[in-house]
């Protein structure tokens, strides 16, 4: 060889190198090959002379050869193209595992132009498809077309599409089996979602802890008949979820479900509200009305709050919890009803009932099966859950894509006592999401309740020793102001001897004269 033909060959393998170099850096950049097999193709394009790439994979469950990506090619001509095993020069390399070398495609007639037909082309061009393979199974091929110059530069081209092959070989390998582990999750998904379900967890709430396991539990128990249930927990723990969830998978989930806030009703309407009223039976009544237990005969009344109830007002519901029949406002007519009872509470009724607020033997009608909602900080498992699906809602609410929570904010959820509990934590998430600008829920978007010390670069940067000598030094100081720097008086309004305030002045090195004049 000359100097130059050297020169040329030097060249050529340093142009190689780096194509292999920067072909192997995209396939590592993602598992996903759908991600980066475009770029491939097109460094491989701009490192070569080759007109066209085609990479096409082999479907184990239908024996197809489809192109997955191709270039130089557009997509008209590339759609709806596929290979059988044997077929044309693609479904030979596939099927064989060996590769083939085309100088000239005019004159091979296992070429099926199947490309070139639809594309137009005519040139005396060349073809090269080298096989994909794992080990010794054949996951596709690849496949690339040039304008025939020598064959010495075919073996070479031949060289090169072998080592690139087993690079995308490896990427191949790795989408298929990310996809069979995807495939593999989501059925396993689904399999525990159908568990769940048969474990009696309803669709409308979140939570996996124990303490909710029990709650579903009950719901399931309780649904199917018509037993009145109680629902106990504190504020903002979801008592209104359950009672929905107890009337939707009941036998009357396809009939009314009528909920009554008691304490947002004045006493004034509340005994019309719940019982309906008859037209001119009071000042306002100028039609026929029907109260909240009529819109809801055959279906589920849920009554919130029911320790908010006037005394007036718990006789009255005793009464249709014992007889099942109603009286309008106005009327001496009684109306038979068919409704199922749910009350909630946040109350202590035990001890309303001690302090005569609550009628015991209404107490005794609504309790026949309880239900107690654990707060938030008794189902600490529970909180990640409530808050990814709060920044999803709240996010898609507000047109941005919520996609973490930072660590220290988690840390500060769970840390935090929640005496709001679920509702609390909706609240919290829906202002964080508001407050994101990066798509991201960082610390310093939760409110000052939720901050700790460490968060917000607070912690107590003395000892207690010297916070204590701090806060004395401040009030003799302040006391000898008032005084004009008169000891024994000063001494006296901070209930101390003379002697001492004066060892304190000595030891803080107190200045009494300049307070003097003031």
């Amino acid at each position: 060889m000359t100097a130059t033909q050297d020169s040329i060959h030097y060249r050529k393998q340093i142009q190689n190198m780096t194509l292999l170099f920067e072909v192997s850096q995209l396939l590592d950049k993602s598992m996903d090959l759908t991600e980066v097999i475009t770029p491939v193709l097109q460094t491989i394009s701009d490192s070569t002379n080759y007109k066209t790439i085609v990479l096409t994979l082999i479907d184990e469950n239908t024996g197809q050869i489809s192109i997955e990506s191709s270039l130089g090619l557009s997509e008209d001509v590339t759609k709806d193209v596929v290979y059988r095993l044997g077929e044309g020069i693609t479904g030979k390399v596939v099927q064989s595992g060996e590769a083939m070398v085309i100088p000239h495609i005019n004159e091979e007639t296992d070429y099926l132009d199947k490309l070139d037909q639809r594309s137009g082309k005519t040139e005396d061009r060349s073809f090269i498809c080298v096989p994909i393979k794992q080990g010794s199974k054949i996951l596709g091929a690849l496949g690339a077309g040039r304008l025939f110059t020598s064959e010495a530069e075919l073996d070479e081209d031949l060289r090169i599409l072998t080592i690139l092959a087993s690079l995308i070989a490896r990427a191949a390998e790795l989408r298929k089996k990310a996809s069979e582990e995807k495939r593999r999750l989501t059925q396993e998904n689904n399999r525990l979602h159908r568990e769940l379900k048969e474990k009696y967890r309803p669709d409308n709430m979140i939570g996996n802890s124990q303490n909710m396991q029990e709650v579903y539990s009950l719901i399931n128990q309780v649904s199917k008949s018509d037993a009145t249930v109680l629902i106990r927990g504190e504020s903002g723990t979801g008592k209104e979820l359950v009672a929905s969830a107890i009337h939707y998978n009941s036998l009357r989930a396809d009939k009314p479900f009528v909920r009554v806030n008691c304490a947002a009703l004045p006493e004034s309407v509340i005994e019309s509200e719940l019982f309906g009223h008859e037209k001119g039976s009071f000042t306002g009544a100028v039609s026929t009305r029907k109260g909240r237990f009529e819109m809801a005969d055959g279906g589920t009344i849920f009554l919130d709050e029911i320790g908010e109830l006037s005394h007036m007002t718990q006789v009255k519901l005793l009464r249709v919890l014992q007889e099942r029949e109603i009286e309008r406002v106005g009327s001496m007519n009684t109306i038979k009803i068919n409704v199922r009872v749910i009350t909630a509470t946040n109350r202590n009724l035990e001890e309303e009932i001690k302090n005569g607020s609550f009628r015991e033997d209404l107490y005794y009608r609504l309790n026949v099966f309880p239900i107690h909602i654990p707060p938030l900080r008794q189902r600490k498992t529970d909180i990640m859950l409530l808050a990814d699906y709060f920044a999803e809602k709240y996010g898609k609410k507000n047109g941005k894509n919520i996609k973490r929570i930072t660590s220290t904010s988690i840390d500060l959820f769970q840390s935090y006592h929640w005496p709001g509990n679920v509702r609390e934590l909706e609240n919290v998430i829906e202002r964080a999401a508001l407050l994101s600008t990066d798509e991201v829920i960082h610390a310093y978007h939760l409110p000052p309740s939720l901050q700790s010390a460490e968060s917000t670069d607070t912690s107590l940067h003395s000892t207690l020793q010297e916070a204590v000598d701090s806060l004395e030094k401040e009030l003799i100081k302040d006391a000898l102001k008032t005084a004009r720097g008169n000891r024994a008086s000063a001494a006296r309004a901070l209930g101390i001897s003379e002697r001492i305030i004066g060892l304190r002045v000595d030891k803080y090195g107190i200045d009494c004269s300049k307070y003097k004049n003031r």
